[in-house]
């Protein structure tokens, strides 16, 4: 729900920012807009949380795109998976970073990207070929990651040339595709060792295309409240606590313990008035006739599979009933007696 509010958001901004783009259009040139000083750094928060709004909304398109298939047959985007998501992230490219030099989780934080390969100190926009750049080493790795077991599977069956050396030649590319995904995921990391020390380029790609995080307003500050925090940790910290609480409380003997509080009385009533017949004709467990009757300790009786699987899971087990504290499980005895004609 507030990946699809920060999106709808999203799209009023973009819509006030056409109407203000017509208006400054129409201004002289005598009075030019001033820009933004682009050397003002931008807070590491800031740059990783347009990067996590990017990616809920990635995920959010996705969701939306397969929910569209979800009456046909099942696993039927499973083949084109890949294909299909690197599709949807140049659409998204092609409507947000390419026309205004943000993306999304950018726009939503009042941020945009600097060309800092111009030499200019004023606000400069990226290039077409440093917005390509940018794209393609955002979604190409990441497709080329999911393809490639099924590139080397097409390498290795590609016909005569490949089936001399068929073998030699997949665990070769496996290496090397091996290779390149460490030394990729290595450069990462120091790309991002070195973003918290100097709190610049994020993500690798923007350091290789030259494209740095900057303020499109000024005077922008990022002000959280304390009632918010304050809030946010009073909820966490009870979050916390119930997960700690929850697994020492034994539901069903309080549930057996309300039950006999409150059905207690009629509970007994009822068994005296059929004389104890309706309890040996249902399982006190599932409800049904009990197959291999046992009962622990107690009037009632459980089919045999009920009362042991359950006494396996909980070794406090009570009776559902009324509430007595479970037993060995024994086999119910029975006296029958014939009556001859």
């Amino acid at each position: 729900m507030l990946q699809e509010c920060s999106l709808l958001l999203y799209c009023d901004r973009q819509s006030q920012a056409g109407l203000e783009s017509e208006d400054n259009q129409k201004r002289t040139v005598g009075h030019p807009q001033t820009d933004v000083d682009p050397q003002t750094p931008v807070l590491r928060i800031s740059q990783l949380d347009a990067l996590e709004l990017d990616s809920a909304l990635e995920q959010l398109v996705w969701t939306q795109f397969s929910q569209c298939f979800q009456n046909c047959r099942p696993g039927l985007l499973t083949p084109l998976e890949p294909e299909l998501r690197a599709l949807l992230h140049l659409l998204l490219w092609r409507f947000t970073l390419y026309s205004n030099s943000a993306t999304v989780g950018q726009s939503l934080l009042s941020l945009r990207y600097h060309n800092i390969l111009s030499s200019s100190p004023r606000y400069r926009a990226l290039s077409r070929r440093q917005k390509l750049g940018l794209a393609l080493l955002t979604a190409g790795p990441r497709w080329l990651q999911e393809r490639s077991h099924s590139l080397l599977l097409w390498l290795g069956s590609g016909g005569p040339v490949f089936e001399r050396d068929g073998g030699l030649l997949q665990q070769g590319l496996r290496n090397c595709l091996t290779l390149v995904s460490s030394i990729t995921q290595l450069a990462s990391l120091i790309n991002f060792l070195v973003f918290l020390r100097k709190g610049r380029h994020p993500v690798l790609a923007e350091r290789i295309v030259g494209a740095r995080a900057a303020f499109s307003k000024p005077n922008v500050v990022r002000d959280v409240t304390y009632q918010y925090m304050n809030r946010e940790l009073l909820w966490h910290g009870f979050a916390e606590f119930l997960i700690f609480l929850l697994p020492l409380i034994n539901t069903r003997k309080l549930k057996a313990t309300m039950l006999s509080i409150v059905l207690g009385g009629e509970i007994a009533d009822g068994e005296r008035a059929t004389g104890g017949q309706g309890v040996w004709k249902e399982c006190g467990l599932c409800g049904e006739w009990p197959t291999m009757p046992h009962t622990v300790g107690c009037q009632h009786v459980f089919c045999y599979y009920c009362i042991k699987s359950h006494s396996i899971a909980d070794p406090y087990l009570t009776c559902p009933k009324c509430g007595i504290e479970a037993g060995q499980p024994e086999p119910v005895k029975m006296e029958v007696e014939l009556i001859g004609r």
